[in-house]
């Protein structure tokens, strides 16, 4: 995802878990409006079982009313630039989560099981470098079985979990507190792209950044310090990021994992045009267009593309943009790095003392670093 404008103040929705002093849902007023940031602590005590937890979909934008908001501001604005496009994060509505989910069963996806791969054969040495009790913040969580797969290396005090597709996380972190009711959760519904504070019930000790899956390659390497910056922002004493990265590596490998043969990404990518139809209004129609995905080496990025496959309209309350045949939205950077460059990106946004763990084919990177005001 990119940083894009700010999102403006939504309302959120809390539940708490039974008996422990609120019956059913609510709307809490004492919950902060983080600029950037719609923040709803839905904390889950530990012996908190089968918890109904809730937040308010960060992107509850629809139809008529979403030309004034933010998301609908910015949709609108990348939909009828000279060369349109939009930010991935509208990937992730309910079903967008789920095909990611499938892309990384994938086999031309290497990511997920070569990342996995790396905890696995240096689990021992990255937990020795975080320590156990830490603050385990998860950006991005979706099903946080990445986060929990570490569990039993890293032994969190606290689990956060940061999400922009609300129905996903909550469902997962329910999942996840039955498996281990031994740890504090935190669900935390968040576009983390713009400025954000993290709440007080988020503990201050030893807060542990935890963003894998290369997700920072969707950041243009100037956006991705500055991300890096918020992250240190808020970092206390004892803080450290770890995070995985994509490396440079062959086109052919490139290309195949994010044009699939089954298709699974080309739907991922098609269903954005579904839930723009649903924020904006749209009249888009996925049959009239196709999927376009590539590395620019010259750029070191992966490019994702949906290209029109004849001339049509699209319109939308209150705009419209004719698509040539052959013209595209661009709706997804990746951009792929090498171990000592995504090194100085760390040293630039305060990070220092960088260690890495590659695979043996040193396709991906897990590195670990320290905030520099710890």
């Amino acid at each position: 995802m990119t940083l894009q404008q700010k999102n403006a103040n939504r309302q959120v929705r809390t539940a708490t878990a039974p008996g422990a002093g609120m019956a059913g849902l609510g709307y809490d007023n004492k919950n902060k409006q983080k600029q950037g940031c719609s923040i709803c602590d839905a904390a889950v005590p530990p012996a908190a079982l089968n918890h109904p937890l809730a937040t308010m979909p960060l992107s509850s934008i629809s139809g008529h009313t979403a030309l004034s908001s933010p998301d609908g501001i910015e949709i609108s604005a990348g939909l009828q630039a000279e060369h349109a496009w939009t930010s991935p994060k509208y990937f992730y509505d309910a079903l967008g989560s789920k095909l990611f989910e499938a892309i990384c069963e994938l086999p031309e996806y290497y990511p997920t099981r070569t990342e996995a791969g790396i905890f696995e054969q240096h689990g021992a040495a990255i937990a020795r470098a975080v320590g156990p009790g830490c603050t385990l913040i998860d950006l991005g969580a979706g099903n946080c079985a990445k986060a929990a797969s570490l569990f039993p290396l890293l032994q969190p005090n606290q689990y956060v979990a940061l999400d922009i597709s609300y129905d996903f996380l909550r469902a997962s972190l329910q999942r996840l507190q039955q498996r281990f009711p031994q740890i504090e959760m935190l669900a935390l519904g968040c576009d983390f792209s713009g400025e954000f504070d993290l709440p007080g019930s988020v503990r201050s000790d030893r807060r542990l950044f935890f963003y894998p899956g290369s997700s920072i390659g969707n950041f243009a390497p100037d956006q991705a310090v500055a991300f890096l910056k918020l992250l240190r922002a808020n970092a206390m004493p004892g803080s450290a990021l770890l995070i995985g990265v994509d490396l440079v590596k062959d086109k052919a490998v490139l290309d195949a994992a994010y044009d699939d043969a089954l298709g699974v990404t080309a739907a991922f990518n098609l269903n954005l045009l579904r839930h723009l139809n649903m924020l904006l209004g749209a009249d888009f129609d996925i049959r009239q267009w196709q999927h376009r995905g590539f590395f620019n080496a010259e750029k070191s990025r992966v490019e994702m593309h949906l290209e029109a496959r004849v001339d049509l309209d699209v319109t939308w309350p209150g705009g419209q943009r004719r698509f040539a045949r052959g013209e595209r939205i661009h709706t997804e950077n990746s951009y792929k790095y090498t171990p000592a460059a995504f090194s100085a990106l760390l040293e630039q946004a305060g990070f220092q003392s960088a260690q890495v763990w590659t695979d043996p084919e040193q396709w991906y990177a897990v590195l670990h670093a320290r905030s520099c005001n710890t």
